[in-house]
């Protein structure tokens, strides 16, 4: 059988499958599971071009993976056989583990257990079913290969897979100001010491990226209404999982249902094989098929929350620079305890905060490194003559207050 296969994506073109090795990965049932999930969770509702998937983001940083070693071996980097199809498998499976949702329910689902262990347990297994095809490509993965640089390709400040979702998500959602100079930024690439640096050329490329991704963060993936659906999304798991307690039937998929049904944390996930089993069989049509049907369930919490997010009549979503005080919090609890007649304990379910963090650039670690005309190797921030990359790398904290659109505007939110 040929497996020399091409897929026409939509943002790079033909991208080619280079290795019967890496067709077979991504024909493995855990690999085209992420057909069924959501790159950017619930962005969709603020951007309804954003419905593409986590199986088209593996392919794009796989592609992108293939343009960085040929440029890399096109410069005099040795870079075998061997090396360049562990990379490749390496890049191709760093989202595998990732549940419903994405990041939205990632500790939701499982308390505790993160998308990056759950792929590690999942290339692992299909290791096994390989006959060890994949020891390289995981001990890439981890970061305990000799040379330094495949690893950084996969999972860095500079990597494949941020390269690949900044231009994926800005082209599906239409957000102009998320598009980077990928082709550039790949060009200007090169190895000292085993480590991953950018020739002085690319510097501006690389400040574009750094600035991109701040953008898309507090534009995109933290938008408001964006974060407003997510914690709407997980108050009726949580809801659904306090009436599972409870005794109270819900319609469920068989793989949903084991997740709902049980308190699944790290130490008995790890523990039961059984987990692992069924989260392989759990994926956005799991939990949709669930609210869709719950819109009609006696229970009238979560039936509203669940018509509610159906229907995209979220609930109203303030943010702060500032943590809401205290005096606010008590009226808004108080003006939606009386509107909707509620008990104490019920609230949690009508008014939620989150305090969000981000910073575009970490100066503490992998730091993007640039060698200069000079053969002098400096931090991004200091080789820079762009003033705010300083300012990019200082976490910026916000906060968010969601309640119900019934209560009106809270006037002032943050000053009271």
């Amino acid at each position: 059988m040929n497996k020399k296969k091409i897929i026409n994506d939509p943002v790079y073109g033909f991208v080619s499958i280079p290795s019967g090795l890496i067709f077979e990965l991504i024909q493995h049932p855990y690999f085209q599971r992420l057909r069924y999930i959501k790159q950017v969770s619930m962005t969709h509702l603020v951007y309804p071009g954003a419905l593409h998937t986590r199986f088209q983001h593996a392919i794009g940083a796989m592609h992108l993976m293939s343009l960085a070693i040929d440029t890399l071996k096109g410069k005099g980097i040795e870079i075998s056989v061997e090396e360049e199809e562990a990379a490749l498998a390496a890049i191709l499976l760093h989202d595998i583990g990732h549940g419903p949702f994405s990041h939205s329910l990632e500790h939701t689902i499982i308390d505790g257990v993160s998308h990056e262990l759950l792929s590690s347990l999942l290339m692992d297994r299909i290791n096994k079913e390989f006959n060890g095809k994949l020891d390289l490509a995981i001990t890439i993965f981890n970061d305990q290969y000799h040379r330094k640089f495949l690893h950084q390709l996969v999972s860095s400040q500079l990597d494949t897979d941020r390269m690949d979702y900044l231009n994926r998500d800005s082209f599906f959602t239409g957000v102009s100001e998320g598009v980077i100079s990928f082709d550039r930024i790949i060009t200007m690439l090169y190895v000292m010491n085993d480590e991953l640096v950018v020739e002085q050329k690319g510097i501006y490329s690389v400040e574009k990226f750094l600035i991109a991704r701040r953008l898309m963060y507090w534009q995109v993936y933290l938008h408001k209404t964006v974060i407003g659906a997510e914690q709407l999304l997980i108050k009726i798991l949580q809801r659904a999982k306090y009436l599972s307690s409870m005794g109270v039937e819900l319609f469920a998929t068989p793989a949903f249902r084991w997740f709902l049904t049980q308190k699944i944390d790290k130490d008995n996930f790890l523990a039961e094989e059984s987990h692992l089993n069924w989260f392989t069989r759990l994926d956005d049509t799991d939990i949709m098929s669930g609210i869709k049907t719950w819109t009609q369930h006696e229970d009238p919490i979560l039936s509203m929350m669940c018509q509610k997010l159906m229907s995209r009549d979220l609930y109203r979503t303030v943010m702060s620079d500032e943590p809401f005080s205290e005096e606010l919090m008590n009226e808004v609890y108080h003006r939606v305890k009386t509107y909707f007649k509620l008990k104490d304990e019920d609230l949690q379910y009508y008014v939620f905060t989150q305090a969000i963090q981000n910073s575009a650039y970490d100066t503490h670690h992998d730091n993007i490194k640039i060698w200069m005309k000079t053969g002098e190797i400096r931090d991004i921030t200091e080789a820079s003559d762009l003033s705010n990359l300083e300012t990019l790398a200082k976490k910026v904290q916000k906060f968010a207050l969601c309640y119900p659109k019934e209560l009106g505007y809270i006037a002032n939110p943050a000053k009271k």
